[in-house]
């Protein structure tokens, strides 16, 4: 998998570790890790998490491991706490070029089932050259409806509203259906046409003064990304709100971005084909972020 290293230069790097008799043992990224009944596999029964590298270090790493357990809770999947996925991020990390931004993947299955314990797993890449650019250049987006009431996850938890699953085969539908028109990303939206979030980022607009982005009682991924934004611009006097809103309070608004742990924010210049602009705000994002 090609990504971006010093002065943007292309390289291929990979690297995977699997938690194996107790240990983290790093092997061959083209060896297989998984059994053909891994229920991962089979039945897309698992959780994950995508963590930023950067100068081979993963700064954020924390809010992502207390995501992804609250995520194996929601599945009543065993997990296997938090040292197991530091001794995975390390092997993983052991011989990552220096100035070479990554991301890792970690995976968490209920492994083959019955008595077997669950799979753990970490896979490191770099971050794609898109990525990079939709991150400088800016998205375009479209709106989409996820075809569910706002409330229903929340008041349905078999339905795993908040969780981070392995079960992203409506997600990536629906970006192979914003690419055939031509857009980068999607904006979710429910049955009565309330903002969710993105198939793979959480949504956040600046209107009247404020930071909005939609609360999680709508069943939305809790964003890690999001989060420390709003702690930073609350610390900086940019107030924040969680809010119902629509397309069209995107449409009013100052600036849109969608947020995520890799891309960071990244501007909507275009939404359903309409061009718009971002007050001047994504500098101010961008630097809060980077702090």
């Amino acid at each position: 998998m090609p990504g971006i290293g010093q002065a943007g230069a292309v390289i291929e790097q990979r690297s995977v570790a699997i938690w194996r008799d107790g240990a983290a043992v790093a092997v061959p990224a083209d060896e297989p890790v998984l059994t053909a009944a891994d229920q991962g596999l089979v039945r897309g029964d698992g959780v994950f998490e995508s963590v930023a590298v950067v100068d081979r270090g993963t700064p954020h790493l924390a809010p992502h491991l207390a995501r992804l357990q609250r995520s194996a809770a929601l599945l009543e999947l065993a997990h296997p706490g938090d040292d197991v996925w530091h001794a995975l991020v390390d092997a993983v990390l052991a011989d990552w070029p220096a100035g070479t931004e990554g991301v890792i993947r970690l995976l968490l299955t209920r492994g083959p089932g019955g008595d077997a314990p669950p799979t753990a797993l970490a896979l490191v890449a770099p971050v794609p050259a898109e990525t990079v650019r939709q991150r400088t250049s800016g998205i375009s987006v479209v709106s989409l409806s996820l075809g569910v009431p706002a409330d229903l996850r929340a008041q349905a938890p078999w339905l795993l509203g908040g969780a981070k699953t392995l079960s992203y085969a409506v997600n990536m539908a629906a970006y192979r259906h914003a690419h055939r028109l031509g857009a980068d990303d999607v904006v979710l939206t429910s049955l009565e046409g309330q903002l969710l979030e993105g198939p793979t980022s959480t949504v956040v607009w600046a209107a009247g003064g404020t930071l909005h982005t939609p609360p999680v009682e709508t069943g939305i991924l809790p964003g890690t990304t999001v989060a420390r934004l709003f702690e930073r611009a609350e610390e900086a006097g940019w107030p924040t709100a969680r809010t119902r809103g629509t397309v069209d309070d995107l449409h009013a608004a100052d600036a849109v971005w969608l947020l995520s742990g890799v891309r960071g924010a990244a501007t909507v210049h275009t939404l359903d084909g309409v061009r718009r602009a971002d007050a001047g705000f994504s500098g101010r994002v961008q630097e809060l972020l980077s702090r």
